[in-house]
């Protein structure tokens, strides 16, 4: 046994108990999206622990930013699989996993049982607010990042335009993007080619070097074994639920739906929001838009992924359809299904896709259809935080749907003072002020309480 739990610590030296140690801590910091907690990885695993180099690390993020599911979890179960195979792959991204999902549940239970009540919904009501300023801000990070080119921005208002006006789905999208990515690489196109390897900066300062250990070799027999034990864990609930509960079952719409998310939705966490929460709106009718933004604000007050607050959709769901069940076992189980679909195929990923990946790294063709899914995913954001904002700002809304139309407009009779109120004093607080996303959605909270307490509400 001890041989076993120090096979790992053969080449780089951490151990699994060390690195258990290391990944729990990463998970108890991840507050603040995907940027944040990419960032706390980077500061332990890179500049403290000096597990990786910055190439490698920015190399791991690359591709699982190429990957459809939330690219923070994907990274920290790249990292613990690059150290500790798929022990420590596991261990890295589930412990990403649980105190968010332990976080929202709870959340989940005091919003069914007391989420109409005067004060928790005058809480709901400033974070609605600050989640707006939150998306907004992000989809300019991504942008400052991927539009340097006017073929970039090109790319980006295109998939805004597509997808907001036109009610294209996100995943032919992305597909597009990354086929004109691709080729136009392949060809030469300046704008889609690497701006240059900036992992000229040796590996020689990280533990594990430029060593490339056995298990991050390509092996098809042991890609196959990997993937028919991921492929079982992840549809065999699924399957089962659906063959037992019938196909018209919330909790097998729960399955089907969120399994399909898990495969088309790349770009990261903010494109499957995108994708997600317009589809559990309106097509699934399990929360409303502005249940959406409460529960996107639970996701951004709590560690672990941002698409965490799926779990939250799948809960409200079941607990307003549970069946024979009680509602609050029901939405527990809607919501621990949700959160198996959505990131057991993460794994899948990973241990499938790694040692592939490994070998990839000056793949010129693939980093110009990741840049071009990059900016794609920046003009898709901004059609989330357009939708939010209808949302939050308007009371009321009408469908358009002609000539080829389909979207939601405002009327704009009837704009909410107090949310256009509440969003300024977050936009004033993200931009001007570079406050944090914790101190923006407190104040925003506290604002909500005090505009209840003063008969605002």
């Amino acid at each position: 046994m001890q041989e076993t739990s120090n096979a790992g610590a053969r080449g780089h030296g951490v151990t699994q108990r060390e690195a258990f140690a290391v990944w729990l801590r990463v998970a108890a910091l991840s507050f603040g999206g995907p940027a944040g907690q990419i960032a706390v990885m980077h500061r332990i695993i890179v500049e403290e622990k000096k597990w990786v180099s910055e190439s490698r690390f920015l190399h791991a993020l690359n591709y699982c930013m190429l990957l459809p599911g939330p690219e923070a979890q994907q990274l920290a179960t790249y990292l613990g699989w690059l150290m500790h195979r798929t022990r420590g792959g596991l261990i890295a991204g589930g412990l990403f996993i649980l105190p968010g999902a332990a976080a929202i549940m709870a959340l989940s239970f005091v919003y069914a049982l007391w989420g109409e009540t005067g004060i928790v919904s005058s809480i709901f009501f400033g974070l609605k607010s600050a989640v707006l300023a939150i998306v907004v801000e992000a989809m300019l990070r991504v942008g400052k990042r991927a539009l340097k080119s006017g073929a970039m921005r090109a790319l980006a208002a295109t998939a805004f335009a597509m997808i907001f006006f036109f009610a294209v789905p996100f995943p032919a999208i992305v597909l597009a993007a990354g086929l004109i990515g691709f080729f136009a690489a392949r060809a030469g196109h300046p704008a889609f080619l690497p701006a240059g390897d900036k992992a000229a900066a040796s590996d020689a300062g990280s533990l594990l070097g430029s060593d490339t250990p056995e298990h991050t070799r390509p092996s098809p027999a042991r890609a196959i074994g990997a993937a028919a034990v991921w492929l079982a864990a992840w549809l065999a609930p699924v399957a089962t639920i659906a063959i037992f509960a019938g196909p018209e079952s919330v909790f097998t719409h729960i399955g089907l739906f969120f399994s399909k998310m898990a495969v088309v939705t790349f770009g990261g966490a903010y494109a499957i929001l995108a994708y997600a929460a317009q589809q559990a709106v309106t097509t699934f009718h399990w929360v409303s838009a502005a249940e959406m933004l409460n529960g996107l604000g639970m996701a951004e007050t709590t560690p672990g992924p941002l698409i965490m607050v799926l779990q939250y959709v799948g809960f409200m769901a079941a607990f307003r359809s549970p069946g024979d069940l009680p509602p609050l076992l029901a939405g527990a189980f809607g919501g621990l299904l949700t959160t198996w679909a959505t990131f057991a195929p993460c794994f899948l990923w990973i241990f499938v896709g790694g040692p592939y990946i490994e070998q990839l790294r000056a793949n010129r063709a693939l980093s110009g259809a990741l840049a071009a899914i990059t900016a794609a995913i920046a003009g898709v954001i901004l059609n989330l935080a357009l939708w939010f904002a209808i949302h939050t700002l308007f009371r009321q809304t009408t469908h358009v749907g002609a000539y080829g139309l389909s979207f939601d407009s405002p009327f704009l009779v009837s704009a909410d003072l107090w949310s256009f109120v509440l969003a300024g004093a977050a936009a004033l607080a993200v931009f001007r002020f570079k406050a944090g996303t914790f101190v923006t959605l407190a104040g925003c909270c506290a604002a909500g309480l005090a505009l209840y307490f003063a008969g605002a509400l």
